[in-house]
This record gives structure tokens, sequence and C-alpha cells, in this order.
């Protein structure tokens, strides 16, 4: 009999310490995700009354979105802005992930740490660096000027959609090269090994081992940055300009200038659908190249 209560007394203060461990991560969950994004919903189904939570229940707001064109225009911009900036970001931090897996040997911490450098500084003022970079008397001009290449500044940079996508990259770049690099410092030396004893050139090893290998890494980080881009709208409102508003931008000022929370509310449940068939597509790419790994 003692034996049986000592056993059990054990089990019971194991799962008394893991409810008391997943008590605080499930209320956060609850509090700020299921229960905002509940709230979100509930406001997208509420009529505009200038209150707060709006009055009666309607489907209007998602009948003026889906029947509008404005709003698939803007939503077809911001996915394909948001595409080019993860093409952009992969395409430009993949290498230097490459690098910190299979050549930065000792310097590997050090240059991890500069990698995540720019987390310590403001959004923002990542952001205003770029709009100095780019404006008609900022740096990039003053440096073609003084070069040569050109006589007189130029307003092509900032106010473009090239400048959200260069600026865009540029702030999410972190995010890329860190699931970058632990799918590709998780390939077993190995695999390597054994391709260049079996005579696979140094491109040929890449494109048949590391690649292949680290496409889960590549889809993650796509995913990091795809998702965010798609709603982010203080990028384009300081180096965008009105040609390149998105998505974001609308449903911003939809709970700001023009205080319709009921409208606000349902253009992010649509975006938030967007998102969803994204990732989507994403997980199953990412199961047909999670088998090579």
């Amino acid at each position: 009999m003692s034996t049986v209560v000592a056993s059990e007394a054990p089990a019971g203060s194991a799962r008394g310490f893991r409810f008391a461990m997943l008590l605080p991560g499930g209320l956060v969950t609850f509090f700020l995700i299921l229960f905002a994004l509940g709230l979100v919903l509930f406001l997208a189904l509420r009529g505009n009354d200038g209150s707060l939570l709006g009055a009666g229940f309607t489907a209007g707001n998602f009948i003026t979105v889906v029947s509008d064109p404005l709003y698939w225009t803007v939503t077809l911009r911001s996915l394909v802005i948001a595409g080019l900036v993860t093409l952009a970001t992969v395409v430009t931090t993949y290498p230097v992930a490459y690098y910190l897996a299979f050549h930065a040997a000792r310097r590997r911490s050090l240059l991890l740490f500069l990698v995540t450098l720019p987390f310590w500084t403001s959004y923002l003022l990542r952001v205003f660096a770029w709009k100095i970079v780019l404006a008609y008397n900022g740096v990039l001009n003053s440096a073609l000027i003084e070069s040569g290449i050109w006589s007189e500044p130029t307003l092509a940079f900032l106010n473009t959609p090239a400048a959200v996508v260069v600026t865009l990259a540029h702030a999410y770049a972190p995010f890329a090269i860190l699931p970058i690099y632990v799918a590709l410092d998780t390939i077993p030396k190995s695999l390597l090994e054994a391709a260049s004893d079996l005579g696979a050139r140094p491109f040929t090893a890449f494109r048949r081992v590391v690649l292949p290998n680290s496409m889960p890494g590549v889809l993650a980080a796509a995913l990091v940055v795809f998702v965010p881009t798609v709603g982010d709208y203080v990028t384009p409102a300081m180096v965008g300009g009105p040609a390149s508003a998105m998505i974001g931008t609308l449903i911003q000022s939809q709970f700001g200038k023009a205080n319709d929370w009921p409208f606000g509310a349902a253009l992010s449940v649509c975006v938030m659908l967007v998102i969803l068939c994204v990732v989507l597509v994403a997980r199953g790419a990412d199961r047909k190249f999670g088998s090579r790994t």
C-alpha cells in the first residue's frame, strides 16, 4: 500500500509541475492571440455607428471588401511587394548563412552576434536611415554626383516600390539568415565528404546535397519574411509614397483617420485568410522538401 502511494505522489507532483509550467503560456496564448483574433472577427461582423464595438451584425463589411476592386488591387500589390522582398531577402542572405555554416570557423560567434545586432535598434530608426540614404539630397544621390555619374539629384530612388523592397529586405534580413543557417549547420559533413569521394565538384555537391537539404530552412525564412511584410504599413508610408501603398496602410487608416473599426477588422480578417493560404502552400512545400533532411 505504501509503495502505491509513494508512486502516485511523484506522478501527481509531476502533473502539477507541468500544469504550472504550461499555465503562463496558455494564458498568454488565449488572451493575446485567441481572444484578440476573436475580437477582430467580432468587430468585422459589426456595423459602424461611430462607437468602438459597432452596432448590430452584418456581412456588409466583407461584401464591400470582396466587391470593391480597390482592395483587390492593393492586396495584389501587397502580395507582389512581399514576394519581391522575400525573394531578395532569401537570395542575399543565403550566401551569408552558407559562409556562417561552412567557413566562419572561429569567427562564427562574432558574426552571429553582428547578424543579431540590428535587433538592438528600433525598426523605425532603420527605416528612417534608408529614407536618408534614398532622399533627393540623400547619401546615394550625393555619392552619385560626387563620383560624376550624375550631374544633379534624382527622385527615382525615394517614394517608389523599389525603395520599399530594399528597405524591407534589409530590415528582415536577420530573420532570414538564422533559419537558413540552422538548416545548413545541421547538414552532416559526412554527406559532403561522400559527395567529394564520389567525384562531385563543389558546385555539384552544393546543387545535389547542400541546397536540397537546406530547403526547409529556406522555406522557413521565406515564411518568416513574407507574413509580416504583407501587412507592413510603416515602411510604405515613409519610403514608398502613395503609389506603394499596401493593404496594411488601408487597415491602419480605417482604425485611425476613418474611425471605422469594423471595416478595418474585416480587411484584417481577409488579409489573414490570404496569408493562411500562403502558409498552407508553404507547409505543403516544406513536407515535400523536408523529407530530404
